[in-house]
């Protein structure tokens, strides 16, 4: 089945946060051979046909993480009573859409730009947003010049405006659309905790392409096995293009590992991530498949589509995303996390078990849920699924 496409993790220390540093990744993760030369045949001409695509994904989604790290330190470090404030994560979120936004124009400047992303730029543009607009357009500068743009860093707040708005297509199946949530998990980058910037390409309405930087996840696993330690290593870049496989290295570019979803069989053995806000997900639901499988180990509840990093290397086995009634999954939430799971060799399904369709515009039409394991616990986990929605359809 393909695509178109209670533990709570703690906090990291500030101190810890932003050591964005070489790390040799544990031996659970090390690089996997097992690749065949045919699959690699196979897969040669749609790899070769995204390489620039995925170096311009990755330089963006790099250099925003840089932005949205330095916008999360100075919130940690202010006042407490501040933190419910949303400007700086306001700044972050527009922030980081402009800059990918001008380094995919930037790297890929012989082709036609059609960007999906959550901002557009109606805020700002009155009075009551100038001040915002103004921090925006330092933080940006400040980034690229920092970096490999210096001789683009004097931006000005039209051109901010701009390379926000490149954010309002409305994608569909025709043609190549990139898809972008510039902060995903905003509430948890406010609290300190988990977030990633998450970046895909669309190609005819497939997902083709993915990478989700991801500043404040460990680089080894957060299973309940490891738990985590204020001495870990953050700041994990995730990447994946169709028919390749999933990667994954330290945001600073160094030790480029191959990585694979977990092989478990058994689903006792399992253990399961779930939204950590509620809203994203009903717990309840979740708590109801995990007895009807065995699954012994409690949940891990961690924030936006770092989930589907953490999974693709096998820190967990199971993901569960069952929203309130009513609610609309967008494309962006869900398309850089489907290829990077995917590639990694697991399964990304509605509660249905049919395949994601990115083809629709910004909005996913599926069935309940959103349920993602490997491939050998997939049948048992749509049994689980049919079952408790029914008795939960029965009970209300």
């Amino acid at each position: 089945m393909g695509i178109n496409c209670l533990r709570v993790v703690p906090k990291i220390p500030p101190s810890a946060k932003h050591k964005i540093i070489s790390h040799s990744f544990s031996h659970s993760l090390l690089f996997t051979k097992r690749s065949s030369r045919a699959i690699h045949a196979a897969a040669a001409s749609s790899s070769m046909s995204y390489e620039k695509e995925l170096a311009a994904a990755k330089k963006a989604a790099s250099l925003a993480a840089l932005l949205c790290q330095k916008v999360q330190k100075a919130l940690l470090q202010s006042d407490v009573h501040s933190k419910s404030d949303k400007s700086p994560v306001t700044v972050a979120d527009y922030g980081s859409q402009a800059l990918v936004s001008l380094v995919l124009e930037r790297e890929l400047p012989s082709e036609s730009f059609s960007l999906v992303a959550e901002e557009d730029s109606g805020d700002l543009r009155g009075n009551s947003g100038q001040e915002t607009l103004q921090r925006i357009r330092t933080l940006v500068n400040d980034t690229l010049a920092n970096n490999e743009y210096s001789s683009v860093s004097n931006l000005t707040t039209d051109d901010v405006l701009r390379a926000i708005d490149n954010g309002k297509s409305e994608g569909g199946s025709r043609g190549q659309h990139w898809v972008l949530d510039p902060i995903d998990g905003t509430k948890g980058f406010i609290r300190g905790d988990q977030y990633a910037i998450a970046l895909a390409l669309l190609d005819e309405g497939k997902v083709v392409l993915g990478v989700l930087a991801c500043p404040n996840l460990p680089l080894t696993s957060i299973s309940g096995e490891n738990q985590q330690s204020s001495q870990d290593k953050v700041g994990c870049l995730f990447f994946a293009t169709v028919g390749t496989g999933t990667y994954m290295q330290p945001l600073d570019g160094s030790s480029l590992l191959k990585v694979h979803v977990s092989a478990t069989e058994n689903p006792e053995e399992a253990s399961l991530f779930e939204s950590f806000e509620v809203a994203h997900s009903l717990h309840d639901l979740s708590s109801t498949i995990l007895k009807k499988l065995g699954v012994k180990a409690p949940p891990v509840r961690i924030d936006s589509q770092a989930k589907y990093g953490a999974l693709s290397r096998g820190d967990g086995a199971i993901y569960l995303r069952f929203p309130r009634e009513g609610y609309r999954e967008k494309i962006w939430d869900h398309a850089a996390g489907c290829i990077v799971v995917t590639e990694a060799g697991g399964v990304v399904a509605d509660a249905a078990g049919n395949p994601l369709d990115f083809s629709k515009g910004k909005y996913l039409d599926l069935e309940t849920g959103i349920i993602v394991t490997n491939q050998k616990l997939m049948p048992l986990l749509l049994k689980a699924v049919k079952e408790s929605l029914e008795e939960r359809a029965s009970s209300l």
